[in-house]
């Protein structure tokens, strides 16, 4: 099968030849999970919603298996200063949204956010589109192998704070998971990791994708870190 390429009008595929033994349990993960086993917050039935992608972005550094991720801007209007996988909305350009429009979004976008090289990058899996209440996006999570990594860092500084990644060996370590608690009552996930608090909807997803991998290992779910209102 041909690799991915092309953030606009070219061919995006999804393929899992030739990836790394240690992603085997990722891909079996997105084969087999249930919208539900994600989350609670599905897409509404009528179709609305803002539709949009997110990559999350498997690759190997020095310390092993990592993803890639982001700090957003402190000025923007939703989600502010939140770490998050790179992604957003999907351009017409990108092409249907039920199908290769949100690989070829969220190519583009990691592109924009991050100076990602969308050529060195490998699409293997698609996650259930989910709904985030707040903001009211559908995000499709759309799964990459950094097969040729490619130098990354902020674009736009007034989108984007920061890019980093993070060792998949850090965010199992029992010694950096928490739960948040939001003033709103909303509880969730959330990891301490690169001098960042990863939490909402990204610490959702990542808590799930090293659950039914297996990779999760016991943690304090009574450790908590309180969340103000402008959160």
């Amino acid at each position: 099968m041909a690799r991915a390429s092309e953030t606009r009008g070219g061919a995006v595929t999804l393929s899992t030849e030739g990836l790394p033994e240690w992603l085997g349990p990722v891909v079996r993960a997105v084969e087999t999970v249930e919208p539900l086993q994600l989350s609670r917050f599905l897409p509404p039935e009528n179709g609305s919603g803002r539709k949009s992608a997110v990559l999350i972005l498997f690759g190997e550094g020095e310390r092993g298996p990592e993803l890639l991720l982001m700090e957003r801007s402190g000025s923007l209007r939703s989600h502010a200063g939140q770490p998050s996988f790179p992604g957003g909305a999907l351009d017409p350009e990108d092409g249907d949204p039920h199908t290769d429009g949100p690989l070829r979004a969220a190519l583009r976008e990691a592109e924009e956010e991050t100076g990602l090289d969308p050529e060195g990058v490998q699409l293997f899996g698609v996650l259930p589109a989910l709904y985030i209440p707040v903001s009211g996006f559908v995000v499709t999570p759309v799964l990459g192998w950094w097969r040729e990594p490619s130098p990354v860092g902020v674009v736009d500084p007034n989108e984007t704070a920061r890019v980093f990644t993070v060792p998949v060996a850090d965010l199992t370590n029992p010694a950096n998971r928490a739960t948040t608690v939001h003033p709103s009552g909303f509880r969730g996930p959330a990891f301490l990791v690169e001098s960042a608090l990863v939490w909402g909807f990204t610490a959702g997803v990542i808590d799930r994708l090293l659950h039914f991998a297996g990779w999760e290992r016991p943690w304090d779910r009574e450790k908590q870190v309180p969340l103000d209102w402008r959160a």
